[in-house]
């Protein structure tokens, strides 16, 4: 398998997952003017032209952090549940941070106005909030063992702080915590983050 991913980008999530599974893969790095290393334009791997994206090794390109950490999960055998509550609470949790969290980000990213990221800001706070209470007292979103929504959750986590969001500070802790799990330790120093 290949990851195309971009440092610091939302690509971390399936780096986490990839790593945590144990699933052998190559990561191909693709930079902002959309060029591989390689030289290849991205933008025939992936007509969206943004990372993640997961080539199987059999011509099938994956796209979207959703569909690809679920596949991990699935090949592995691990970071969800088979059946069950914990199951959909992963995935419930994954797809709040993917609709909810993840897109009020933009302002940031895309050079919006003070007044944007405020409001971004503000709406980003509330989201947390129900985050920090899904994690209460426990390791991890959904209870003591790594998931999915866990490999997604750090990256988010990772932006606020870089842009200055205001966290919970069970998140906080979280985020600590977690930049101390080996997977993530291997994620940072194979992307040059650590």
């Amino acid at each position: 398998m290949i990851l195309y991913y971009a440092p610091g980008a939302c690509s971390q999530a399936s780096h986490i997952a990839l790593i945590e599974a144990e699933i052998p893969h190559r990561r191909v790095k693709v930079g902002r003017d959309r060029r591989t290393d390689d030289g290849a334009d991205f933008n025939l791997i992936n007509s969206k032209g943004y990372t993640p994206a997961l080539d199987l090794g059999d011509g099938t390109i994956l796209t979207e952090n959703l569909a690809i950490l679920v596949y991990i999960a699935e090949k592995s055998g691990k970071l969800l549940a088979k059946d069950g509550a914990e199951r959909w609470r992963a995935l419930e949790a994954t797809t709040f941070m993917t609709t909810e969290i993840h897109r009020n980000f933009m302002p940031f990213f895309r050079g919006g106005s003070v007044q944007e990221k405020e409001q971004a800001a503000q709406i980003l706070l509330m989201r947390f909030g129900t985050i920090s209470e899904q994690l209460g007292n426990k390791a991890f979103l959904v209870g003591e063992q790594m998931t999915i929504a866990d490999c997604y959750l750090f990256v988010m986590l990772s932006w606020a702080a870089m842009m200055g969001v205001v966290l919970p500070q069970r998140l906080s802790d979280h985020l600590t915590r977690m930049k101390s799990l080996p997977s993530v330790t291997r994620m940072l120093s194979a992307e040059g983050l650590a």
